[in-house]
Order: C-alpha cells, then structure tokens, then sequence
C-alpha cells in the first residue's frame, strides 16, 4: 500500500477518550491506496510499546474482534484486513471522506429536526445492532460518527466496546467522554447497556441545541448537572423531541427509554414516527445532506490541521524500539483478511 499524498487523517479514531495531551502517540490514521486495485483505505496504526506501556492490550483485541462482528452492519465502519510487525499494529478500514459529525457540527452550530432524525434514527441502528451482539458502545459522540460520501452515518471507535453483556449484564468500568457520561458511571455504578442510549440523547440533544446537555468548561460543574440538574429544554422545539430527549436523558437508568426492550423502544418513539426502518437499512432514504465530495483523495471535510500533519518515515518501524517476544505474545491472533480481500 501506498500513501497518495502524505496526508495524515484524524477521520476517527481518538484513543481511549484523550484528547490533546503530552503523551506519546498511541495512534496515526493514514490514507492509503491499495496498488492493486486502487482502492482508498484508511490505515489506522498503532505502536505496541505504547500499548503495553499503557496496559491496553485488552482494549485492542477488543476493537479487533468488535470489527469482526460488525461487518454486516450498514452504518459501521468496516474491517478489511488488521495485520501487525515486530513494532506496530495496522487496523486497515473503509475509508470515510465525508466527515466526523463534529465538524459538520462546528460548521453549522446545529441541524434541523429532520437532520437530527435521520441521524439519530442511523446511529441507533448500529448502536442497537452491536446490543443485538451483546456488545455496549460506551463512547458514542460526534467525533465518532462519520458520513460517507452520500451523507450517511458510519460509526467509528470501538476501542472503548464492552463485549458479553447480556441484555440483564452490567459493567463497571469508568470510561467514556466527559460530556456524554451517564449519571451512572459519575456514581461508579455497574450500568447497562442503556448508557449508550443516554449518550444518544446527548449526541441528538447536541444536532438540536448546539452544546451537549449540562456543557460547562467547568468539568466538576458540567459532571454537577448531568447528576442533578433537570434537563435544560430550551423553547423552540417540537414535543416530539422534546419528549425523547427527557426519555433518553433519564437520569434512572430503569426508567430511561431503552431500559425494558433496548432499541425496539427506541424504534417505536413517536419522534421517529416519519421513519421506515427498513428503507433505512437499506440505505433507500435519501440522506438529508450530501457532503458533494469530489472523489477518495478530497479532504474538504477533514479538519486541515490533521492533513497537514507529517507522515513518519517508515509506518513499520518506531525509532528506538526494541521488539520483545513478549510485545509480539501479546497479540496474538490480531491478524485478519476479509473473505472478499486478498493482499495479505
């Protein structure tokens, strides 16, 4: 594989909830085109000494094997081939040129209700499709939601997934980002699977309003609100929507909307009432916008400050790292090729 241009994509991908921080890289996303068939990919790369150093190892076989399970989903990203060498570990992914949902966000502050619904209706599909596999989400935001060249949702991220919740399971770990945590894991309660559903709520209460719920730059006061604040709904918007988001945003994890039948209660809100499930599926309904990219190597939507970016010389090896028997143990069975893919 080759990369075109250099470029180095933020697309997805920001590890284990971290933002900008002075620590080593954990990850690069690179754009890359397969000289076979010159097909567009998206190489996500990791470094082992990191991993391990960071003790994550778990997280990422984790992501590996939720990548798997999620290949017959239409609106989550797809795995085609993960390999690895004595230093790194390569995740080689659809590449998605319509931008993260964020941008889109920044750009335009917020969408109409229309807009919001068929995202919403999107990402809760897939999310509902991984509780179908017992997997929970725990991350769900709008860096991790991409649009495809059409406009439709594609998620991202599985790096935080907890896999083998059964729909009566709990887990414990505190984990996710600050503005969409539920009032559950701030209690370092176990929670569900209905914490993904709060996150929806979030996530569709930021495409409405603009700010996700209880947003303040104080974090201690921001974590104040999502614990004991009644929901902020400003006037202006339909009942409708009004009423999922207090369904979604139920500080109760028991009585959150979600909570007794999982999506089927999502489903079946009179919010998404103008939604055929099925032709949404089946990706028959015409997305709300079209991101008008230009073709694979367009990166109108990708934030310039990640293109601009230096790709290292070699994506193979890592200046002064010392491969281990133990950071080659430490993966092993990461490797994967589709079916459908051959260049392994």
């Amino acid at each position: 594989m080759k990369c075109p241009d250099s470029s180095v994509l933020r697309c997805w991908w920001r590890i284990f909830t971290k933002h900008a921080t002075n620590e080593p890289t954990i990850m690069q996303v690179l754009l890359a085109k397969l000289k076979a068939d010159n097909k567009f990919y998206a190489v996500k790369v990791l470094q082992k000494k990191i991993i391990l150093k960071k003790k994550e190892q778990k997280n990422i076989m984790a992501e590996r094997n939720v990548l798997l399970k999620s290949l017959k989903h239409p609106f989550l990203v797809r795995l085609h081939y993960s390999f690895q060498t004595s230093e790194k570990l390569y995740f080689v992914l659809d590449y998605v040129n319509g931008g993260e949902l964020f941008f889109h966000l920044q750009r335009e502050r917020c969408f109409s209700e229309p807009r919001a619904r068929f995202y919403a209706a999107e990402v809760a599909s897939a999310v509902g499709y991984l509780h179908s596999l017992n997997i929970v989400y725990r991350d769900l935001k709008p860096e991790n939601i991409l649009l495809d060249s059409q406009g439709h949702v594609v998620l991202t991220d599985f790096g935080l997934c907890k896999e083998g919740v059964e729909p009566e399971g709990t887990t414990s770990t505190f984990c996710g980002t600050p503005e969409y945590l539920a009032p559950e894991i701030l209690r370092k309660e176990a929670y569900d699977r209905t914490v993904d559903w709060w996150c929806l709520g979030a996530v569709l209460y930021e495409m409405i309003y603009s700010l996700p719920p209880f947003y303040s730059r104080d974090v201690g006061e921001m974590y104040d609100g999502i614990l004991h604040k009644p929901l902020p709904l400003l006037p202006g918007k339909s009942e409708v929507v009004c009423s999922l988001l207090i369904g979604l945003l139920q500080k109760d994890p028991h009585r959150r909307l979600g909570a007794i039948a999982d999506f089927l209660e999502i489903k079946n809100h009179p919010f998404f009432a103008p939604i055929n499930w099925d032709d949404l599926y089946h990706k028959r309904i015409t997305p709300p916008y079209n991101p008008n990219v230009r073709g694979p190597a367009d990166t109108q939507h990708i934030d310039p400050e990640f293109t601009r970016e230096m790709v290292p010389s070699s994506v193979s090896q890592t200046p002064e790292f010392n491969a281990s028997t133990s950071s080659n143990n430490a993966f092993n069975g990461f490797s994967f090729a589709g079916t459908e893919d051959s260049f392994l």
